[in-house]
């Protein structure tokens, strides 16, 4: 898909990201890119900036994707492309709480499906649209120390997989974003952790990837390219890749 002329909206994008994303749209010729997150002081610093459409936004209930969705194809028009980029870390395992599950479940996947849920019926009518869902190399596979996370990331995935196959065919693009570590709030205090084994990207080099996979209308966007690598050797033998991945808890967990 052309980003050209496209309107955009763009969640998690105060910072990280997500504010990289709203600016390469800018670049790119979006015709109104809608910068939307929790951090509302935030995000208006970066929309007066691109001169963009700043908007408050809790991905984490479902009301108020669905009302965000509403009021910006009320007052500014269709959406075409919506990147799901909002997430959240929780660090753990076995003890992470119940509350702290549900929170991740709710921005991690959820907000994904909410999204979907009041954006495919007008893009179908329309005859094309496309999600860019931010996941995580956690979802294709795993993350030491952060049982939550990995877990929430791998349903992401199955929820864009299911988007893509199911209405592919009714013109709507699908990519998920699968990075492991990017120069990110998110990133703060875990840079020498499992996750910068293959370096440490900046927000500006993964949000130009973003752009590429959508106009190629690519699927996977991995911007660590080893992570593919990693993929396949966990599809061609499952227990090795296990054994491996425990050696890696072992150096980084313990």
């Amino acid at each position: 898909m052309e980003v050209s002329g496209k309107t955009v909206v763009v969640t998690g994008a105060a910072s990280g990201i997500g504010k990289e994303l709203a600016r390469q749209f800018h670049l790119c010729g979006a015709s109104r890119v809608v910068c939307a997150d929790i951090d509302f002081d935030g995000v208006t610093d970066v929309a007066r900036e691109l001169k963009a459409v700043p908007l408050h936004l809790d991905v984490g209930s479902e009301d108020a994707v669905r009302d965000a969705i509403t009021q910006i194809e009320a007052t500014i028009g269709p959406i075409d492309i919506f990147c799901s980029n909002a997430g959240v870390l929780t660090i753990g395992g076995l003890e992470v709480t119940t509350e702290d599950w549900t929170k991740a479940w709710n921005i991690n996947v959820m907000s994904h499906v909410w999204a979907a849920r009041y954006l495919v019926p007008g893009m179908i009518e329309r005859s094309g649209g496309y999600l860019l869902n931010t996941v995580s190399a956690a979802g294709l596979l795993n993350q030491p120390g952060a049982l939550a996370y990995a877990t929430t990331k791998h349903a992401a995935i199955g929820v864009a997989e299911w988007l893509a196959l199911t209405y592919g065919h009714k013109g709507i693009g699908v990519s998920v974003l699968c990075p492991q570590g990017v120069r990110t709030d998110m990133l703060a205090g875990f840079e020498d952790s499992v996750v910068s084994l293959n370096g440490i990207l900046e927000p500006d080099d993964v949000a130009r990837a973003c752009i590429k996979a959508i106009e190629n209308e690519e699927f996977l966007v991995l911007p660590h390219e080893q992570v593919l690598g990693y993929l396949r050797n966990k599809s061609q033998d499952y227990d090795r890749w296990i054994h491996g991945m425990q050696k890696l808890n072992q150096q980084f967990m313990e």
